[in-house]
């Protein structure tokens, strides 16, 4: 293994095998200059391992605090701090909306550089919503976030141990939990709690999970699956902040609006 600076990463040190760098002087010039793609640079290492997984329920502060802090002008350096993460998906919610989406992390080098080790830098729980992918909502590329998807984006083991995942073996900073403009499964509750008719198979599990938020927000005026979209928002976001095995993580609450493409986070 030998250890290098890279022109692109601003000095930051990487490592590298001999291959990495034979390859790296074949793809220069004969100015002896590398590409300068943004897009290019990989992320910076995090500890990983099977030692760290096993530690999960406690592993999640003290893993970030090994990461060494990224330079905040570099934008393809993940975030570091839940402040920061918020920041990067904000404004990739803004170019999405306005239509200026950059479509980062796209590159071939890229990918052959995250294809060894995956640096998200936030937890995205949304829905399976066909309109709602969060890559797209976020303008954000491969690596950049840790996606998991349900309908009515409903907690159960699986997901809360993939949350978990997420905060305490791959040190990411950022939960959100992304609702959205009429969203069918919380219509469905909803509509269950209003005509009281019975859902069968696995959906019976999807309406349960929601129809809490639907029974909480009956009597207010206005459009009652909105306001149930706020409210099972605001639910899930408690659920996950308060369970004890996902401690060091922030949680914030979010709403895609479907008509304009903004994302409004609940604490703003």
């Amino acid at each position: 293994m030998v250890t290098h600076r890279s022109p692109e990463s601003g000095g930051h040190p990487q490592v590298g095998s001999s291959c990495d760098t034979r390859a790296a002087s074949a793809g220069r010039g004969h100015h002896g200059a590398m590409s300068t793609d943004p897009q290019d640079v990989p992320a910076t290492s995090r500890p990983r391992g099977r030692r760290a997984f096993l530690g999960l329920g406690v592993a999640a502060v003290p893993l970030a605090a090994q990461v060494p802090a990224p330079r905040a002008a570099d934008p393809d350096r993940p975030p570091r701090t839940a402040a920061e993460a918020l920041r990067r998906l904000r404004e990739g919610n803004a170019r999405y909306a306005e239509a200026h989406a950059r479509h980062p992390h796209e590159s071939r080098r890229w990918r052959r550089a995250v294809a060894v080790a995956q640096h998200p830098f936030a937890v995205v729980l949304g829905c399976i919503d066909s309109r709602v992918p969060p890559e797209l909502v976020f303008d954000q590329g491969l690596g950049d976030l840790l996606v998991i998807r349900t309908a009515g984006h409903v907690l159960d083991e699986a997901v809360l141990g993939s949350v978990q995942y997420g905060v305490a073996e791959l040190g990411v900073p950022l939960v959100v939990v992304l609702g959205h403009e009429r969203c069918g499964a919380v219509g469905a509750a909803v509509a269950h709690v209003r005509d009281g008719g019975h859902t069968g198979g696995h959906l019976t599990r999807v309406v349960d999970g929601i129809a809490p938020a639907a029974r909480a927000t009956r009597f207010r005026a206005g459009d009652w699956v909105d306001h149930a979209v706020r409210e099972h928002v605001d639910r899930v976001v408690a659920q996950v902040r308060d369970d004890p095995a996902l401690g060091g993580a922030v949680v914030e609450g979010a709403r895609f609006d479907l008509d304009s493409g903004r994302v409004r986070f609940r604490n703003a």
